[in-house]
């Protein structure tokens, strides 16, 4: 008579001991729950592509809007621009003073 063979039992646990389908939290980033707001399926992300485009087309044929839409652009652009030169401005101040330690030190 021939032995039985053992059933097994099915591994809820992946390779690595996890269960199978869990997402530690905290993966993913900063940008971890932006799939799920984002339309999965075909017709959605059609629609969600013709509305932005309608949308650009829209902004895009109206000058006053395209001009005002410009404007503010420039003015983002001016002070990220300003802003930038400033935080290089303190972070040559910072290593000048270190500097001036370190010579006054030794």
């Amino acid at each position: 008579m021939a032995k039985k063979k053992k059933k097994s039992k099915k591994n809820k646990y992946g390779k690595r001991g996890v269960p199978m389908g869990y997402v530690p939290a905290g993966n993913g980033g900063v940008f971890a729950g932006l799939a799920r707001m984002l339309p999965s399926g075909r017709t959605e992300q059609f629609l969600l592509g013709a509305a932005i485009g309608a949308a650009a087309a829209y902004i895009l044929s109206d000058e006053d809007l395209r001009g005002k839409l410009i404007k503010s652009g420039v003015k983002l652009y001016a002070g990220l621009v300003g802003g930038l030169e400033e935080v290089k401005e303190q972070v040559a101040d910072i290593q000048a003073e270190l500097q001036a330690e370190q010579s006054g030190a030794a």
